[in-house]
């Protein structure tokens, strides 16, 4: 028992390092990689998509405007991670607004 209690707690320390260790980088592959799978299964449309994908732009372009004295501050930081925060949040509601692509239509668009 006390091992099985000891590898839970474990792999829940391992998860939360995990978390913090995510860079802004991954937390944009991934969410540019759940719109897409979205797309792909039809719960975000077409537009939803192209609004989606506008956001993750504009999140690079702060970011490459807040690295453009060679780092990011504590508080550039912040600002990324709201604005992903955000973003993320977005994702999820397109996701589960109910609004699908209709199956008999073709996919169009990124």
């Amino acid at each position: 028992m006390n091992r099985m209690l000891a590898l839970a707690a474990g792999l829940l320390m391992a998860g939360s390092t995990t978390a913090l260790a995510h860079s802004n980088e991954a937390r944009q592959i991934a969410q540019r990689s759940a719109i897409e799978e979205g797309r792909q299964n039809g719960s975000i449309t077409w537009l939803e998509g192209r609004k989606l994908r506008k956001e993750q732009a504009e999140i690079m372009r702060v970011e490459a405007e807040l690295k453009a004295d060679g780092h990011l501050s504590a508080r550039d930081k912040r600002i990324l991670h709201a604005m992903q925060d955000e973003a993320e949040g977005h994702i999820i509601a397109e996701q589960t607004d109910g609004r699908r692509r209709w199956r008999l239509l073709p996919r169009v668009g990124n």
